[in-house]
């Protein structure tokens, strides 16, 4: 009967209730972990996301905006977070930005709206980490525009001699 109260009740003397604090620290600690072994025991622990991985990103050097990068890659999320970070992803995809446009002038506007949007994220006093994003040179990337949009298509389309398998929108 003793053994069960240990296992059921807080192991202080007393309950409180919430609200009120504990006389010491060793009693507070004492409830807490009363409170992870009854959880445990009831199985709130059992099957979380991740249980049994290695925690990602662990021993990679010490970077203080690791959330908000994690946050905008796992949801995907564009156009958010500081300057210098939606501006080097910007930058990265730059080329395939400037391939969907079809008039010179429309690429050249892009581009020069992309350094205007560089150079004011460098003047910012706001915090965050620091701008690399470097200026794009306006006439090279147009040079290298008019060559990729004069450049034949490597792939061309493939005729299907039978057509394609429905889908169900039920698999079983």
């Amino acid at each position: 009967m003793a053994d069960e109260r240990q296992h059921d009740e807080p192991p202080q003397p007393g309950h409180q209730p919430s609200g009120t604090s504990w006389k010491t620290e060793a009693e507070r600690a004492a409830v807490v972990e009363w409170a992870i072994q009854q959880a445990m025991r009831q199985g709130a622990f059992d099957d979380l996301p991740g249980a049994g991985k290695p925690l990602p990103d662990l021993g990679t050097h010490h970077d203080p905006d690791w959330w908000i990068r994690r946050k905008i890659q796992t949801e995907k999320l564009e156009g958010l977070g500081p300057a210098a970070l939606t501006l080097r992803v910007e930058d990265r995809q730059l080329h395939d930005t400037l391939d969907a446009f079809r008039r010179e002038a429309e690429a050249r506007e892009h581009l020069e709206d992309f350094n205007r949007r560089v150079v004011e994220a460098r003047r910012q006093l706001n915090g965050g980490p620091p701008v690399v994003t470097p200026l794009r040179d306006i006439e090279a990337e147009i040079a290298a525009w008019r060559e990729r949009q004069a450049a034949p298509q490597s792939q061309p389309a493939v005729e299907r001699d039978e057509p394609a398998k429905r889908r169900r929108w039920f698999r079983r």
